[in-house]
């Protein structure tokens, strides 16, 4: 649902609530359910289940719980020498705070905009239907304060937290129980888990494990209120509307969170390209994807790129396992966070999490939608990728296939083309998979820009790839390594980056593909490959052959074959002294562009460049087409194979 308007929320109306805010933080009563008093008992974490059940003792009285107690008490334990509370821990006091004053506007806000206030101050005149609305609202009041309260936490939190938080999650044991009664009793519940699990001795080691448990805690309570969310009514008013901080970035629009999946950026290896052995395709187009991006105009929201035809939204690698998907991907992310951070540009690195596949119906679209949305954000540079991509987005024909992928594939081609697709020429997902032929038909048409990713192919790439292993133990021990290098080749001299596509694909004569290939053969026969009517024909010719080639093939094809007209480097001074190009505005840097495309395209021959892209492009569909029959016909041979022996061996025995 589209949010139609934006409210402010005024830091003078905060300050009002914020005493509220602080009572609940010295202390708040709650009543274990007797669900969560009896856990089950062979739970991972036994120990701190029971202690959380075991709460107050086995009893069921009210108990009374005081989180800024239990953070004094940490830092004697912590701490014992410190005179004032140290940082770590009065940064959670402070941001729980925060996070609960401004969970009380959007609760009251939610009651003015729903009706909730007036059904309020007639209480007791209410009918049935009156107090079913009234317990309805107060249940959508409660979850939708709970939620802003935990997203403003995580967005205070989340940059000080650690990068890994697995561990602490291992530890966490999840919330026993969430209340949505009334806005006071899910506070209180809410708050006496949080201060339960600070007082456990085995989660709090130190004062920064405080902030990284905050930050698992309020991810733990947002999930359970997404799970919830569906059952609740009269979220009208909470859908149709974006809430804006004054004076911050924060805004709560609806239920969307973008701190699922992630919308920090995902730490990852620093890797440079020099490091990766053959790939010569794959380290180009990467090289050429980042120049792209970075170029992108954030006053205008527009990359002259996109205009020049040289830009891709969505792009797929492909290889054998083995030959380097995951080390090109941080190769990617190292090269455009480096120059992001030299051009004082925010960067996103997005990797598509491996947890999106969900087993409620529904669940896995949502999800999809909440690691789409960030894309859409035009106030930095994003690159999303999707690593073993055949995983979430499988052909849907394919027997066996969940639900939950299906989904996802679905908000993947609606985000990427359609209604919904914003593109603003700084965010690219890219596709990596060894299995091509296995993705959906659907989602590889979307791709526009496609390599393959080999790994090492020639004889100084593997010369390279040993001398990356061992000249560690010759730096460790000199001379350990007592061999003969190589007379007229200096390591690592291949392995830099070529000057253009044309330099790659030279030798791309004829497809290799032996069916494209025939085909290729028999359309030259009638016509020259500088003639039109030449494509026109191989086009047809393939489609007969192969009968889901359409026009949307050749769509990626022309774009293919505009990528390679803007196959040009950028000046090496325009990275030293941004001020030349990167920050020129929008005309400038287009001009530039169209200047350097011109010159590079002199050297060009057209219907030349037009040929090898074709090959290469129709080579691929040939590819992915007869992999998944080869692998059929494979494991069935090697079947046979086996069974043949098998009777040999018995006949023999």
């Amino acid at each position: 649902m589209e949010h139609n308007s934006t409210f402010p929320i005024k830091q003078t109306e905060l300050d009002m609530l914020r005493d509220e805010a602080t009572s609940y933080i010295k202390s708040i009563q709650w009543e274990q359910g007797a669900k969560a008093k009896s856990r089950d008992k062979n739970n991972k974490d036994e120990s701190i289940l029971l202690y959380l059940s075991r709460a107050n003792n086995g009893t069921s009285t009210t108990e009374i719980t005081s989180v800024s107690k239990t953070i004094l008490a940490l830092k004697k334990r912590l701490l014992p020498d410190s005179v004032a509370i140290p940082v770590y821990l009065n940064q959670t006091l402070f941001v729980v705070q925060e996070g609960l004053t401004l969970g009380i506007w959007i609760k009251d806000s939610y009651y003015d905009a729903s009706g909730l206030t007036s059904l309020n101050q007639n209480k007791s005149a209410l009918d049935a239907t009156g107090k079913r609305e009234f317990e309805s609202k107060m249940h959508t009041a409660t979850a939708f304060m709970l939620f802003a309260t935990s997203y403003k936490i995580l967005h205070d939190l989340k940059p000080h937290a650690s990068d890994d938080l697995s561990v602490m999650k291992q530890k966490f044991a999840g919330i026993p129980e969430v209340s949505l009664l009334s806005p006071i009793k899910g506070i209180s519940c809410a708050l006496f888990y949080f201060d339960k699990y600070l007082g456990h001795p085995d989660i709090i080691k130190s004062d920064k494990d405080v902030i990284d448990f905050t930050v698992v805690y309020f991810e733990a309570l947002i999930d359970e209120i997404q799970l919830r969310k569906n059952s609740l009514e009269y979220t009208e008013t909470i859908e149709d509307r974006t809430y804006k901080l004054e004076n911050s970035e924060f805004a709560v629009a609806g239920w969307s969170n973008v701190f699922s999946g992630t919308a920090k950026s995902v730490e990852f290896n620093k890797i440079k390209f020099e490091q990766i052995v053959g790939n010569r395709d794959a380290k180009h187009f990467a090289r050429r994807l980042t120049e792209r991006m970075l170029s992108y105009d954030f006053s205008v929201k527009k990359n002259p790129f996109q205009e020049l035809g040289g830009f891709m939204p969505v792009f797929m690698g492909y290889g054998i396992p083995g030959t380097g998907k995951s080390m090109l991907i941080a190769a990617i992310a190292t090269r455009l966070k480096e120059h992001c951070d030299a051009l004082d540009i925010p960067f996103l690195f997005h990797p598509m999490p491996d947890t999106l596949i969900s087993t409620f119906q529904g669940g896995s679209a949502e999800k999809m939608v909440e690691w789409m949305k960030p894309m859409q954000d035009p106030s930095k540079l994003i690159f999303a990728p999707i690593d073993d991509a055949e995983n979430n987005l499988q052909e849907r024909t394919a027997q066996g296939v969940s639900a939950g992928v299906k989904e996802v594939i679905g908000v993947f081609l609606r985000y990427t083309e359609g209604a919904y697709a914003v593109n603003y020429g700084n965010s690219s997902i890219g596709l990596f998979t060894n299995l091509p032929e296995m993705l959906d038909k659907a989602v590889i048409s979307r791709v526009q820009g496609r390599f393959k990713i080999d790994g090492a192919r020639t004889e100084h790439d593997f010369l390279d790839q040993d001398h990356l292993w061992w000249r560690k133990l010759d730096d460790t021990m000199p001379n350990f390594v007592n061999m003969q290098g190589p007379e007229n080749y200096s390591y690592l001299q291949n392995q830099g980056l070529a000057k253009n596509m044309g330099e790659i694909l030279s030798h791309v004569e004829k497809p290799t593909e032996a069916r494209v290939h025939a085909i290729y053969d028999a359309v030259e026969k009638q016509f020259k490959t500088n003639q039109h009517l030449f494509f026109a024909n191989l086009y047809k010719a393939m489609q007969d052959e192969f009968p889901f080639f359409s026009s949307r093939d050749v769509r990626n094809i022309q774009s293919a074959i505009s990528l390679r007209l803007t196959d040009f480097d950028l000046e090496e001074d325009w990275f030293t002294n941004p001020e030349i190009y990167f920050k020129q505005d929008y005309d400038t840097k287009f001009n530039m562009l169209q200047e350097l495309m011109r010159s590079n395209m002199k050297g060009l021959n057209f219907s030349e460049i037009r040929r090898q892209e074709v090959v290469r492009y129709l080579d691929n569909v040939a590819t992915i087409a007869d992999t998944d029959f080869k692998r059929k016909v494979d494991a069935r041979v090697n079947q046979l194979n086996i069974e043949m022996e098998a009777r040999k061996t018995f006949d023999n025995a």
